[in-house]
């Protein structure tokens, strides 16, 4: 997300974002991305103001039943949602995915349901139509759960949009462009390098800070902030090379909020290299008893 955020020379506070699924993989996103806001210099309320999570009942406000503790300091003031226009609704009587688009109007969608084919065309042009370059991440597992294909999203939007998903998809042809690489947000991008930097910090826990500072690494790694290609993220046969850089990140974020101790730069290098594994493939060989 921070790679889309700064191949659109923004930065994630300057987006609002939408949810759906409300679960607890979509509110520890959503809380992560409060973190990442308020590091920019957004204050936390103003945070959470930006961000719609949509469940099976539709928008979650502060005077909806039933509401779990992560969910309720992720809900919207009911009495602002009150003043949006009449527009689709729930059973529930609150605002579906479509009025959230019409009235919230988020540059970023994020879909966690598991609800296949919940990123209608009718949804993704209604977002496009409140944001001139959306950022769409069907991200629930496996394919055949995905909220939208990429192909739909781009086509839909008239390739103006920026999609990675959970699931592996081909790339997309448009017509007049060279092929579109989907990229997949999978964990082996950042949980290698978060490893290896405690390891080689030594760190006693793992700080909101550290984990900012892995995903920041990893969007210094993209091939479409850094010019140097098309692609979101970095191809995976790079995951040796960015786990190194998102260590050395982690590490000196370790040291900077104090869980890890001081140690020199070079010490620090070291002990990234000294804590790699590499995978060395011994040819078989068949033992007589």
């Amino acid at each position: 997300l921070l790679a889309a955020c700064r191949a659109k020379g923004e930065l994630l506070k300057d987006q609002r974002v939408a949810f759906v699924g409300a679960g607890s993989a979509g509110c520890g996103i959503a809380e992560q991305i409060i973190a990442e806001m308020h590091s920019e210099g957004l204050p936390e309320p103003e945070a959470r103001s930006r961000i719609f999570m949509v469940d099976r009942h539709g928008l979650l406000v502060d005077d909806m039943r039933g509401l779990l503790d992560f969910q309720s300091a992720l809900a919207q003031p009911a009495k602002k949602i009150r003043d949006w226009p009449t527009g689709e609704k729930q059973a529930s009587d609150n605002p579906g995915i479509l009025e959230v688009m019409q009235q919230a109007k988020p540059s970023v969608l994020i879909g966690v349901s598991g609800q296949p084919g919940l990123f209608t065309e009718q949804v993704i042009r209604t977002m496009h139509a409140g944001t001139q370059r959306p950022i769409v991440l069907p991200l629930s597992n496996p394919t055949s759960r995905v909220e939208a294909k990429p192909k739909d999203v781009l086509a839909w939007t008239e390739g103006a949009a920026i999609v990675a998903t959970g699931s592996p998809f081909d790339s997309v042809k448009l017509e007049g462009e060279a092929p579109r690489v989907i990229a997949q947000c999978n964990n082996s991008y950042i949980f290698p390098g978060i490893g290896l930097g405690v390891l080689a910090a030594r760190a006693s826990r793992i700080t909101t800070n550290m984990l900012i500072a892995s995903s920041r690494a990893l969007a210094d790694c993209s091939p479409l902030v850094t010019g140097s290609g098309t692609e979101l993220l970095p191809p995976l046969d790079e995951v040796p090379q960015v786990s190194r850089r998102i260590a050395r990140a982690v590490a000196r974020q370790a040291i900077a909020d104090g869980v890890a101790m001081q140690i020199p730069e070079d010490a620090l290098d070291a002990a990234v290299e000294g804590n790699f594994w590499n995978p060395v493939y011994r040819p078989y060989r068949r033992t007589s008893f």
